[in-house]
């Protein structure tokens, strides 16, 4: 069976970030300058931190393409990082660096600092926060930028916009999903609604003003999704199951809904379920479901929404203790952002993208793009037959 797989590695201060992407079919058109659109959008996004003004990122892509074409062997990914001069001597991996003066021994709350150190048997919270650091991340969008290339071979696209920060609810025209991606692409805070986003500048002004973070909601769309991605037989195989899974391995996720999502609890079955009708094929004219039922694409748009915390990172430090010595501190500070909503929903993007990406092959899987598409050919001329 065919499978999307990828490993990242990399610290937040290291050299750089890598990825290994395995399973791509040869005949993907795939530039880095596709792959560096995503990654320019990350870092966009108002309340985002000064480390934004130090990194501009871009990939680079080291094997598996060649002359703008994946050639069916993994693909290579990395992201330098352009901070890595001032941090050679501190990140260094030669023990004749080690200076334990500068250890971290004050975790932050909502961070993963102390449970790490107890976890590996650490002593300095900065070998946990460098790899749990959301940093890791731009090298995932790489990964999902790929993934978007090679879903959009078959017509399916990716988008999505920031529906809420810091409990500020976007109202979301009933436009067309491209119309509305084209709207998020112009505004600052990723959403849909002009006078939503004035408020949602605001409450991030006031939270930067105190030292103060602010989290949110983003909502990812997937278009001409072919039914019957994923599985109902095995609870792995479950596409929600999978989507949810990836979303909330996003750094400060703590929520996921798809379709009507956690609604339904308020409503009876009538108004939940998407009544089914036939005009030369299947169709639903409601989308509760947000595209998926019993753990398979039904054809509509795939909607699913995650949940941000708020940063843990304040510059008005929450309290904590030293874990060398138990008193009481204020925790420790790392250069951060107020909100960093608008760039998870470009992170959201990406992981949905590489879910998504990954059913396709397990459903059509080939060597090549041309075997791919008389797989899902055959299947569409299976289901007109239905």
């Amino acid at each position: 069976m065919s499978k999307f797989r990828y490993l990242t590695a990399g610290e937040s201060h290291g050299p750089q970030l890598s990825a290994i992407v395995e399973g791509l079919p040869a005949g993907i058109k795939l530039l880095a300058e596709t792959v560096n659109l995503d990654l320019a959008r990350r870092q966009l996004g108002y309340g985002r931190g000064g480390r934004m003004k130090i990194e501009k990122d871009t990939a680079q892509i080291l094997s598996g393409v060649r002359w703008g074409e994946t050639i069916g062997s993994p693909v290579t990914l990395v992201v330098i990082n352009r901070d890595w001069e001032n941090w050679s001597e501190k990140m260094s991996p030669l023990p004749e660096f080690r200076d334990d003066s500068i250890s971290i021994t004050r975790p932050r709350p909502g961070h993963a600092d102390l449970t790490g150190v107890m976890k590996y048997a650490l002593s300095d919270a900065r070998n946990v926060l460098e790899r749990s650091s959301a940093r890791e991340t731009a090298v995932r969008v790489a990964v999902g930028a790929v993934a978007k290339a090679f879903l959009s071979e078959f017509g399916i696209k990716v988008g999505g916009f920031v529906t809420e920060i810091g409990g500020i609810k976007s109202d979301v025209p009933k436009e067309s999903l491209e119309t509305l991606w084209g709207r998020a692409a112009l505004s600052e805070t990723f959403c849909c609604d002009a006078s939503a986003e004035v408020e949602m500048k605001r409450a991030i002004d006031e939270a930067k003003s105190v030292g103060d973070t602010l989290g949110g909601v983003v909502e990812v769309q997937v278009t001409a999704v072919p039914p019957g991605l994923g599985s109902y037989v095995q609870w792995d195989r479950k596409l929600d199951a999978r989507l949810a899974m990836a979303l909330m391995s996003i750094q400060a996720i703590k929520g996921v809904e798809i379709g009507l999502g956690f609604e339904v609890a308020e409503r009876p079955g009538s108004a939940v379920h998407d009544e089914i009708f036939y005009e030369d094929t299947y169709y639903r004219t409601t989308n509760n479901a947000g595209g998926i039922e019993g753990g398979m694409s039904n054809g509509e748009p795939i909607i699913i929404r995650a949940a941000m915390k708020p940063i843990p990172t304040l510059y008005a430090p929450l309290r904590s203790v030293d874990m060398r010595t138990h008193e009481s501190f204020e925790a420790t500070v790392e250069r951060s952002d107020t909100c960093a909503v608008p760039a998870a929903l470009v992170v959201a993007e990406a992981v949905v993208a590489i879910e998504i990406a990954d059913a396709m092959l397990e459903k059509f899987g080939g060597d090549s793009i041309a075997e791919m598409r008389r797989n899902l050919e055959g299947y569409r001329e299976q289901l007109a037959n239905a």
